[in-house]
Order: C-alpha cells, then sequence, then structure tokens
C-alpha cells in the first residue's frame, strides 16, 4: 500500500461526508424546528496501532498517523431563535425540552410547534397532520373545531373558556442519544429513551426557528471544500510520482 495515497484517499473521503453534513444543513437553514447536525473527525489509528503490534511497521511513517476519520454525527440541540407569527397554534418552547407526536404507535420529539387541527379533530403537526400531538399523559390531544384554541405559558388547552388539555412537554436523560427521523422528529433510543417531564415556558403565537446559522455553515463548507480538493491534487501527485517511477525511472534500458 501506498502510504501517502491512503492518507489523501481518507482525507477526501472524510471531507466529502462532511461536506453532505453542512449541504444538509445549509438547506434546512430555514425548517422550523431543525436541529443541525455536527459532523465530527478523529483521528485514524494507524494499521500496526489497531493490530497491537507498534513494532511491526516503518519508524518514520507511523508518527504520521492514519490520516483523518468521520466520528458519529451529533445532533446540536441549542435552540433557535424564536419569531412571532400571530397563529394561537403555533408554539415556540424556551428551555430544555419538546413536544411529543405518535403516529403508528411510533413516539417521537420534536421542537416544531407549528400545530393544526387535523380532520379527526385532534391537533397534529401542520405539515404532517397524521403526526398528533401527546398530552402530558402521553395521550392524544382532542379539540372541538368549532372554537378557537389557546394555549398558556405552562401548555394548559383552552377553548371557549373551559381547560381542555395540556400539552404533554418531555426530555431525556441523555439528549445525545436521540436520532433525526426526518421531518424534524427526533427518534428515542432503545433504551435508555425514557420520556420525562420538562418544564419549558410555552410561547404561544411563536415559532422556534431553525438553529443553523447559514454565514457559519457557507465558512466551513468552503474550508472543507479546500481541504477535499488539496488531498484530491495529492492524490493526483502521487500518482504521476507513481507513474514516472515505474514507466521511467524503473525501465530496464
Amino acid at each position: 500500500m501506498i502510504y501517502g495515497l491512503y492518507l489523501s484517499a481518507s482525507g477526501v473521503l472524510t471531507n466529502t461526508y462532511r461536506q453532505d453534513v453542512i449541504t444538509n444543513n445549509i438547506a434546512n437553514s430555514e425548517t422550523v424546528g431543525f436541529k443541525k447536525d455536527l459532523a465530527l473527525l478523529q483521528q485514524r489509528p494507524t494499521a500496526a496501532e489497531e493490530l497491537g503490534r507498534p513494532g511491526q511497521t516503518n519508524p518514520l511513517l507511523e508518527p504520521i498517523g492514519g490520516g483523518l476519520l468521520a466520528a458519529d454525527t451529533v445532533v446540536d440541540s441549542r435552540p433557535g431563535e424564536i419569531e412571532p407569527t400571530g397563529n394561537n397554534l403555533d408554539v415556540a418552547l424556551q428551555g430544555r425540552g419538546f413536544l411529543a407526536v405518535t403516529k403508528g404507535g411510533q413516539t417521537n420529539l420534536t421542537r416544531n410547534g407549528q400545530m393544526v387541527i387535523n380532520r379527526s379533530g385532534q391537533l397534529a403537526l401542520s405539515n404532517d397532520p397524521t403526526e398528533t400531538f401527546l398530552d402530558y399523559r402521553q395521550k392524544a390531544i382532542n379539540l372541538d373545531m368549532q372554537y378557537p384554541a389557546t394555549i398558556s405559558a405552562d401548555g394548559t388547552i383552552t377553548q371557549n373558556g373551559k381547560v381542555v388539555d395540556r400539552l404533554g412537554l418531555f426530555n431525556i436523560a441523555d439528549q445525545s442519544l436521540l436520532s433525526k427521523q426526518g421531518n424534524t422528529l427526533l427518534g428515542l433510543p432503545a433504551t435508555g429513551g425514557a420520556l420525562q417531564a420538562a418544564t419549558p415556558t410555552v410561547r404561544s403565537g411563536f415559532i422556534e426557528r431553525s438553529n443553523v446559522d447559514p454565514a457559519t455553515e457557507l465558512t466551513d463548507l468552503m474550508e472543507t471544500q479546500r481541504e477535499l480538493e488539496a488531498n484530491a491534487n495529492m492524490m493526483h501527485i502521487q500518482d504521476e510520482t507513481l507513474d514516472k517511477l515505474v514507466n521511467d525511472v524503473g525501465r530496464v534500458s
């Protein structure tokens, strides 16, 4: 194996992955409740380190390391800015916590508070009315479509002057275990994902914007593209060097 080609190829693959993550963040910079992904990188161990044979390698190459390796993508759970909409069924959460929605028996968490009353009279996501919100007992929220609904700071829902239900506000012990399911939904882990009651402030008539800063992401994207191009150029240079070595230097006269 040509060590330089191996390191450069590792750099190309890793920066391609990072570029995809950043591009997806930029594409969702206007998506309500979207949480950006963090493309984390780590140093790849050398083959000798992986096999536990530090003595069986070139002492000049070993200190260079094994190149870059993509780590697991992490969801950045920091809140986005809140924006007024004037719609009583839009809510934004201030503080730690999530809204819970369910579809087909599958419960997910979200910070997307754009809500509508679907055809079944249940409170649901505006971009997918089949995803219904859960109340504090983890039951569907049923409303009367004849009356407007108001939502207070603790999530209490009132219609026609009467309290009808309260939004479920939840969290889990380790938010890093949440996984993206698409449509701004975060899936619960198989273990350690028990829902716990949370107490964020509910702001009715507001939405939480994406926590993506387009300017920062564009800067990171340009940096990633330069690193990708640099590694690709190094592969080209090393390929030309090998070609000269094999076809010119190694030619038998």
